[in-house]
């Protein structure tokens, strides 16, 4: 069985998208694909009340993958199943599970991808460390590092390095901005190099990938919309909060493209400030319904209003908790993505690890 074991140094490093891309590429070449995340550590109930992980159902999906999405995850850690492990009340063996798993999910597959822990630190407590999964499937590593200043940055590949030992097959690094891309190639990439170390690539952070679509807004705020039309895989690049005089407003609005704006159901001033310019959406606070002007000149303009119970506050420490969270279910995300994974990296080292052609 050829098999690839993607994980990352922490939590929302691009891991879920890379597995996703890198799934359709190998489609992509002809390749029969299986994917399969063995140890989830976020447990999330399918609208029919079934334990699964969202991620692993999303890829699965998005793959056009054959049988139940809910088995690509067979082992999800709850506080419960947590406890039970550590007070020796449950001694099922976890491995065998995972390895029937895989066996399954690979069958009549080319290659099988497998998602790793959200971090090298994850599984240790239940015997399932990033390390002991990779070595028992036979999977050599790929590791995603994102960028979060130049010492951090090689600290964490060579972290990646010391946790995996020979398992590493090498390290991707993501989010990297503009400022940091000489550091990478005068400096890091050849300290790295030098330790043996293999760096396939880095993928340089761009807005519009972790931006948040109407859609997500809507289901994240349990907005109300007022306007007729609503495209929900419009992107919010950037968010602006509307407190401000309205011409004050303007000159700021002016300054950002692809925004949702956020600001009172009463303010009428901001938010005709907002129409004038690059706005995807208007969020209005506090329950607070605007006048019909409002609506009428929005539906014109396309622009939904979303109107949320909250306060201008709380609906702003919403939106910036899931912000850098979101998956690629926007085509245009995932086009993007897959663009500069085939720019940016080197598919040809890990076609050669899983001895494809």
């Amino acid at each position: 069985m050829k098999s690839l074991y993607i994980t990352s140094v922490e939590p929302f490093s691009g891991k879920t998208a890379v597995c996703l891309a890198l799934g359709l590429i190998l489609q992509a070449d002809g390749y029969k694909v299986g994917y399969m995340k063995p140890v989830s550590t976020q447990p999330w109930r399918t609208p029919e009340g079934k334990l699964a992980d969202e991620d692993a159902v999303f890829v699965h999906n998005s793959l056009a993958l054959e049988g139940d999405p809910i088995e690509a995850a067979p082992i999800i850690v709850t506080p419960s199943t947590l406890r039970n492990r550590l007070k020796g009340l449950d001694d099922q063996d976890l491995i065998n599970v995972i390895e029937e798993r895989a066996e399954s999910a690979s069958k009549d597959k080319d290659v099988l991808l497998l998602e790793g822990g959200a971090s090298l630190r994850e599984g240790y407590a239940m015997g399932l460390s990033n390390l002991h999964v990779a070595q028992v499937l036979g999977a050599p590593a790929l590791v995603i590092v994102p960028y979060r200043g130049e010492m951090r940055l090689v600290d964490d590949v060579l972290t990646a390095r010391f946790r995996l030992g020979e398992q590493l097959m090498g390290v991707i690094l993501n989010l990297v901005p503009e400022e940091g891309r000489e550091f990478i190639s005068d400096y890091a990439l050849p300290f790295l190099e030098a330790k043996g170390i293999t760096v396939l690539g880095s993928l340089p952070s761009v807005p519009r990938l972790s931006a948040l679509s109407v859609g997500e807004l809507v289901d994240l705020l349990d907005a109300e919309v007022l306007t007729q039309n609503m495209d929900p895989d419009a992107l919010a690049e950037s968010l602006t909060v509307g407190a401000m005089t309205a011409e004050a407003a303007l000159s700021r609005f002016r300054r950002y493209q692809n925004k949702a704006v956020i600001t009172g159901g009463d303010r009428t001033d901001i938010q005709l400030a907002a129409l004038e310019t690059s706005t995807v959406a208007l969020i209005l606070t506090g329950n607070l319904r605007p006048s019909p002007l409002i609506i009428k000149q929005s539906e014109q303009l396309g622009v939904p209003i979303l109107l949320v119970k909250e306060n201008t506050m709380e609906t702003v420490n919403l939106i910036e908790e899931a912000h850098g969270k979101t998956r690629l279910g926007q085509p245009e995300k995932l086009a993007t993505f897959l663009k500069l994974l085939k720019e940016n990296i080197e598919l040809s080292e890990i076609y050669g690890a899983l001895q494809l052609n």
